[in-house]
């Protein structure tokens, strides 16, 4: 990955772009929001989260904000605040697991003009980009994507194609990737240790691509979820080490721990098919059919090996209904 000789100057080429693609590059900045979120004191996920979540989001449409949906999954209560410093109260409208993207509906209305969604598909490596954090909004940092490529993460999440950038923005959640068509390409999720590529030192960020919300803003909007069976989820935390799977922790009184499954177990197989790769393992749950589905699982517990099986769920049958669906 070659760096460019002057950041200064393509920030500043970047920016014109925008510039260009807008009339005015102030209304591109003015739909970069803040975001937060104070969560219910009971929340399943107040352990590995907290009680209180800032970021940022994206105006997209009038009245609804695209960020991403952990900073505002069970939530109490959530405030948006604009460019012009005037903070609104908003209901989570939709969240979508499986990209893990969440819109937000305002009460009330900001001065500012909804991102137009732009082709995060096309966006290639190499290619330069701006993140916009909302405490950062008047500051972009120029970034550029060095990557593109699937990502597996622990919680039975899996992306086809993320957006890796470099360098790292440290506030990067729910910031938006705006290309240089002034149009919004993704969300910021993650801060990563190798976004060049597997295995490297190579800090940066993952975006989610915004081509994942397309087809079912609709959906969120009207149902506040995407339509169609919901995927099975078990609720195991796994990690992959050296050709198996660990898991790491069972979500409480989830459908793996009432299956018996516990940290330190290693998952050999399902449905009687071997698994060594979080992608895999993925893949094969979803096989089995909608949530509800049983999934037979081969697991290594201590030195016993054991043939389970684990009645899934929807994901977000186990989240406390947030106060402000």
């Amino acid at each position: 990955m070659a760096a460019p000789s002057s950041k200064f100057l393509l920030l500043l080429a970047l920016a014109s772009a925008v510039a260009n693609a807008q009339d005015k590059p102030d209304e591109t900045l003015s739909a970069v929001v803040g975001v937060s979120a104070k969560i219910q004191g009971n929340a399943r996920s107040a352990e590995t989260l907290g009680l209180q979540r800032r970021g940022t989001g994206a105006l997209v449409r009038e009245g609804y904000v695209l960020t991403i949906g952990y900073l505002v999954i069970e939530a109490e209560a959530v405030q948006v605040t604009g460019a012009d410093g005037r903070t609104l109260p908003a209901t989570v409208a939709g969240y979508d697991h499986a990209s893990g993207l969440a819109l937000l509906k305002l009460v009330g209305s900001l001065a500012a003009k909804p991102l137009p969604l732009g082709d995060s598909g096309a966006l290639a490596e190499r290619e330069p980009a701006m993140a916009v954090p909302a405490a950062a909004r008047d500051s972009p940092t120029l970034v550029y994507v060095v990557s593109r490529r699937a990502f597996s993460g622990s919680w039975e999440y899996l992306l086809d194609s993320a957006i890796y950038t470099y360098p790292p923005v440290m506030d990067w959640s729910g910031a938006p990737l705006i290309d240089a068509n002034g149009r919004l390409v993704g969300i910021g999720s993650l801060i990563v240790p190798d976004a060049g590529s597997p295995g490297t030192q190579s800090p940066g960020n993952l975006f989610v691509p915004v081509d994942l919300v397309k087809p079912i803003l609709g959906d969120l909007i009207a149902r506040g979820r995407r339509s169609g069976p919901a995927r099975p989820w078990l609720g195991i935390n796994a990690d992959e080490i050296r050709g198996r799977l660990f898991v790491g922790r069972v979500s409480p009184e989830g459908p793996a721990e009432r299956a018996g499954l516990k940290g330190g177990d290693i998952v050999l197989a399902v449905g009687g098919e071997e698994v060594t790769t979080l992608a895999e393992f993925y893949r094969k749950i979803w096989g089995r059919g909608a949530a509800g589905a049983e999934v037979p699982l081969r697991i290594l517990q201590g030195s016993r090996v054991r043939d389970v099986t684990v009645r899934s769920i929807d994901r977000l049958e186990y989240f406390r209904p947030s106060k402000t669906y």
